[in-house]
């Protein structure tokens, strides 16, 4: 039995579905795999499926009809693993933007005995810049999105828009997920605020970002625009809301110095 589970949200990746899983089962740390397929017309849940066969018992697929959202996905994998009694709870592309190796950092640093984190973050700009096959125009809108955000919420996290992530089931526990309330890109964004707002130490671990290679990608200017006002709308709401688990009493003070691992 893991105490680790990779939540996973997919549609239409039929070309990494099967590397992805076959990839984080081969590493040295057990870890489980929750598949969240958003009746993806290209087969992949049928995929899973077949893969569940091999893996019994370690790999796991929740379907929904209808692409729901990036945020709803993950909020509907978080209540899943919650149920389910994991210790430590994954986000992670399918795509291999993401190094599963990185996994074994990022639950490293969440670990009480090492890092100790309640959330690590892989973070692309804790070290400068680490993202390999991005257009320029794509690395500077990411780059300088991380800067609004940091601007707007006085947060001090380097990478605001990531999506590789280690919660410690604390985290998810205390954090009223049916509050959330972005679904693109944003809803990174909101999570890491949250936590950050609740007192909880959030850390950025260094990885390198590698843009996919098959398949195709999800972002879309819709999303971007969410990201951008909702910040906004974020801060705002948060002046009106009470977060009973915070433990410090400034912004300022929220975020705990960034780590390596």
């Amino acid at each position: 039995m893991s105490d680790s589970l990779v939540i996973i949200p997919t549609y239409n990746e039929k070309e990494n579905i099967e590397k992805i899983v076959r990839k984080v089962f081969s590493l040295a740390q057990p870890f489980h795999v929750l598949i969240i397929d958003d009746g993806s017309p290209d087969g992949t849940a049928d995929i899973v499926k077949a893969l569940q066969q091999e893996y019994d018992g370690h790999l796991f697929i929740e379907e929904r009809s209808g692409k729901l959202g990036l945020g709803t996905a993950y909020i509907h994998g978080f209540k899943w693993a919650l149920d389910h009694g994991y210790a430590y709870i994954f986000e992670m592309d399918a795509d291999f933007s993401h190094n599963p190796d990185d996994l074994i950092r990022l639950r490293h640093a969440c670990l009480p005995t090492a890092g100790n984190a309640d959330v690590a973050v892989g973070s692309r700009y804790v070290k400068g810049v680490n993202v390999v096959n991005w257009p320029m125009g794509r690395v500077l809108m990411s780059y300088f999105a991380s800067m609004y955000v940091r601007f707007i919420t006085r947060i001090t996290i380097q990478d605001a828009t990531a999506g590789f992530k280690c919660f410690r089931r604390e985290v998810l526990e205390t954090i009223p997920l049916d509050k959330i309330r972005f679904v693109g890109y944003a809803f990174q964004i909101e999570m890491k605020f949250t936590a950050i707002k609740y007192g909880f130490t959030v850390v950025e671990v260094p990885i390198i970002f590698t843009d996919r290679t098959e398949g195709v990608s999800k972002m879309s200017t819709r999303i971007f625009r969410e990201a951008f006002f909702g910040v906004i709308q974020m801060k705002i709401s948060s002046w009106f809301r009470n977060y009973r688990r915070a433990i410090k009493s400034s912004e300022s003070q929220l975020t705990a110095p960034q780590r390596s691992t």
